[in-house]
C-alpha cells in the first residue's frame, strides 16, 4: 500500500507539506485521547487538498465496529488502522475494507502478533499490512518510544503473513537504521517530525522522506 507514512495530520497545510516531501500515506486521528485528533470536518477538508495517489489511512481505538465503517465510507478513505484492542472478529465484520492492525510488540513477543495474525488466517480476515509499535503498558502508541528491532527482525515472511510496517520513535537520524535492521515494508512516524504534537516540521517531514527512501533503495 506505502512504504512512507505520516501519521496524526491535523492540518491542511501539514498534509501538503507531506504530499510535497514525496511521503506515500497520512494518517488521520480520531482516538479522542490523542493530542492529533482530528473531527471529521477537519479529514474532509485535509483529503481535498490532497493528490489522490496519497494513500489516506483513518487511526481508530476502541470504536465501535458502526462508526469505523461510517467514518471509513463518508471520508472515502483507503483503509482502517485499528490501534485498540480489537479482535480479530472485528477485522472480520468490516467487510473485506483494507485493515492495517496495530500492534504493542514487548521484547521477545513476537508471537502474541503472529498468533493473531493465525488467527485472522482462519477466520478470512487477514490485514492488508500489520503494524509494530513499541510497548508501553494502558498506552495505544504515540509514546514516542522505540519498538524492539531485535525482536521485530524475526517478523515471519511466509506468504500469507501481511507485509509489516515499523513505527515507534522513528526519527529521521534512527529511520535509515531501523530500516536496515528490521527490513519492513514500510516505516510510519508522527512525533518524530514535529514541532509540537499535531503539528508537523516540514525540515524534519523531508528529512524522514529523504533517509526514508535512501534505506528502502539500498535494500532492493
Amino acid at each position: 500500500m506505502f512504504r512512507v507514512k505520516i501519521c496524526g495530520i491535523t492540518t491542511v497545510e501539514d498534509a501538503q507539506v507531506v504530499a510535497q516531501a514525496g511521503a506515500d500515506a497520512i494518517g488521520l486521528n480520531f482516538y479522542p485521547k490523542s493530542p492529533r485528533v482530528i473531527d471529521l470536518d477537519a479529514a474532509r477538508a485535509i483529503i481535498e487538498h490532497l493528490p489522490p495517489e496519497i494513500v489516506k489511512v483513518g487511526v481508530f481505538v476502541g470504536s465501535s465496529l458502526t462508526g469505523v465503517r461510517d467514518t471509513f465510507d463518508e471520508l472515502g478513505l483507503d483503509a482502517i488502522q485499528l490501534h485498540g484492542d480489537e479482535s480479530a472478529e472485528f477485522l472480520a465484520k468490516l467487510d473485506k475494507r483494507p485493515v492495517i492492525r496495530a500492534f504493542r510488540v514487548a521484547e521477545d513477543r513476537l508471537y502474541e502478533m503472529t498468533d493473531y495474525l493465525a488467527v485472522c488466517r482462519r477466520m478470512g480476515s487477514i490485514p492488508r499490512m500489520a503494524l509494530a509499535d513499541a510497548l508501553v503498558p494502558g498506552v495505544f502508541g504515540g509514546t514516542g518510544l522505540l519498538a524492539d528491532w531485535k525482536t521485530l527482525r524475526a517478523y515471519p515472511t511466509k506468504h500469507w503473513h501481511p507485509p509489516l510496517i515499523l513505527a515507534g520513535g522513528l526519527t529521521p537520524q534512527n529511520v535509515g537504521d531501523a530500516i536496515r535492521i528490521v527490513r519492513p515494508a514500510a516505516v510510519d512516524t508522527a512525533g518524530g517530525v514535529e514541532s509540537s504534537p499535531g503539528r508537523k516540521d516540514a525540515a524534519k517531514v523531508r528529512a524522514f522522506v529523504r533517509a526514508a527512501a535512501a534505506a528502502f533503495d539500498l535494500l532492493e
